[in-house]
This record gives C-alpha cells, sequence and structure tokens, in this order.
C-alpha cells in the first residue's frame, strides 16, 4: 500500500516538507509506503477546461515533468493522498493549486473513495481558510478526508521552525496513523468502492 504526499511549497526542505515527513514517518510506521513530490520553483500550468484529458486517458495536454511525475505515481497505484501547502494570503499556494485543478480534473477516476487530507502550514493567520481550500478537492471525487486531533495545521515561519510547534508536530503524526488505518481498511484498490449513479449536470441558466 503506498500514500503520496504533494509538498505544495516552493521550497522543497521548508516548513511545509518538514510537516509532509512527519506524517510520512507515521504512515511508514504503520508498515504503508509513502512518496513525497515537491512542486519546486518553476512556473505551473493551470488547467484551461480543454478536456482534452477526457479524449486522451486521463492526460493533460500540457506536458510538463511536474504533472507527469504526479500522474505517474497516481496511476501506478496510490492508496491515500496528502496535499501540504504553506498558507500564501489566506490560501493556498497559487502554483499548488493551479497544478491540482489539472489532477483532480483529468485524474478523478483514479482517485475516487480514496482516502485524503491536507495539510497547511502558516506564520500566523489564514490556515483555516486555506485548509478548507484544499479539502474541496476531496469533496468533489468521494474521497473519505482523514482527519486528526486538530485541524491539519502547523506553524512556522523559518526554516525548521515548525518543529517547534509540539502540537501541530502531534497533529501529524496523529494524522499519519490515521491515514495508515484508513487505508487498510478502506482498501480501494483491492475491495471496490459503492457503486456510483450517472451524474447529473444541472446548470442555473437555462
Amino acid at each position: 500500500m503506498k500514500v503520496l504526499l504533494i509538498n505544495g511549497s516552493p521550497r522543497e526542505r521548508g516548513n511545509t516538507f518538514r510537516a509532509l515527513t512527519e506524517v510520512a514517518q507515521a504512515i511508514e510506521a504503520e508498515g504503508v509506503e509513502t512518496e513525497i513530490i515537491s512542486i519546486g520553483k518553476q512556473a505551473v500550468q493551470g488547467c484551461i477546461a480543454c478536456g482534452m484529458c477526457g479524449r486522451t486517458g486521463g492526460r493533460c495536454t500540457f506536458r510538463d515533468d511536474l504533472y507527469y511525475r504526479v500522474w505517474r505515481a497516481i496511476k501506478d497505484g496510490i492508496d491515500g493522498l496528502v496535499i501540504g501547502s504553506p498558507v500564501y494570503y489566506g490560501g493556498p499556494n497559487g502554483s499548488l493549486c493551479a497544478l491540482l485543478d489539472r489532477v483532480f480534473y483529468s485524474l478523478g477516476a483514479d482517485l475516487r473513495f480514496k482516502p485524503g487530507a491536507s495539510v497547511v502550514v502558516c506564520r500566523r493567520g489564514g490556515a483555516s481558510a486555506a485548509f478548507d481550500r484544499l479539502n474541496k478537492y476531496f469533496g468533489i471525487l468521494n474521497m473519505p478526508l482523514v482527519s486528526s486531533q486538530y485541524w491539519n495545521l502547523a506553524y512556522g515561519q523559518a526554516p525548521g521552525e515548525v518543529e517547534q510547534d509540539e502540537e501541530g508536530m502531534q497533529t501529524m503524526r496523529s494524522l499519519g496513523r490515521n491515514m495508515a488505518w484508513m487505508v487498510k481498511r478502506l482498501n480501494v484498490r483491492e475491495e471496490g468502492h459503492p457503486e456510483m449513479e450517472s451524474p447529473l449536470r444541472t446548470n442555473f441558466i437555462r
């Protein structure tokens, strides 16, 4: 079994990475494999709603390496997903959201019913708003939301400062254990998931 963690910070070894590492270590302690992919500092193309992924088997028309690293990890088979981001202006990193819009739109069939969780790191404020924004990705794909003992957030600004947030680090470990527990019991890849109705799309303009 495997859980993919996406580090949505341009600082590959910053506080968001440190928080996700705490989650990953707790997951691995329960016998579940993990992989962390960092988005890095390069510009990230957003979704342009071209619909090409629907005609290419869930493959985005843009051929950037970052998207395909995530694409390959998901296609190879994951059992859970954790998304981490620093807080920018009360929300997640824009580059991360640009990537996630493409990933969730093109790979929805591969992510449905697999447990998901988000992690946010901030200096002072905006954590709950960023946390809410990231959790909306899971809610649209029938992905069970993995919780912890608190909202999945931690505080820190200077590199490594997040480690001083003892409650935050404990929350990350709690999240990791809960994620491992849930992927083992759901085992979506082998056990399948509930039958889905054909989606009905209702517009407000007739």
